[in-house]
């Protein structure tokens, strides 16, 4: 998917869930330690909630302890944007989908090996699509690195 979608605030009002909506248009972000995906370890891959568009390998998944799911990297470098974002006080950097603009979270320096990044994700945000080849969740995604 590399054409970008566009919608009407109607549109997304209707297409999303209200928390969806207030998440992902309005940049809000779901309480720590509530979201479906926090502590979910399943092997396959984790798209934008709004426009499907593919996000994350759950291989890049790990336990961060901050809350909200967390990758090291992305499925690949044109799946996100990357915005300065300076409210609350705070200098970080803001993840939105690359086709739809939907807010996703942030991504933090602070991550393990081998990028040192931490993407941190609302779950509201993403939409997990199960790998059918796959058995089990490999050691390594569900281990705190």
């Amino acid at each position: 998917m590399s054409n970008k979608l566009e919608l009407t605030d109607a549109e997304w009002r209707a297409k999303l869930t209200p928390e969806q909506y207030r998440i992902m248009r309005q940049k809000g972000t779901e309480r720590a330690f509530t979201g479906k995906y926090e502590s979910f370890f399943e092997p396959g891959q984790y798209k934008c909630a709004a426009c499907g568009q593919p996000l994350f390998e759950s291989k890049t998944k790990f336990h961060s302890g901050s809350g909200w799911p967390s990758f090291y990297a992305p499925v690949n470098e044109d799946a996100m944007e990357e915005h300065r974002d300076s409210s609350f006080f705070m200098v970080r950097t803001e993840i939105t989908c690359s086709r739809c603009g939907a807010h996703l979270g942030h991504v933090f320096d602070d991550g393990p090996h081998p990028t040192g990044l931490r993407y941190c994700v609302n779950s509201a945000s993403l939409e997990f699509e199960s790998d059918p080849n796959s058995a089990n969740a490999t050691d390594a995604t569900q281990e705190k690195r």
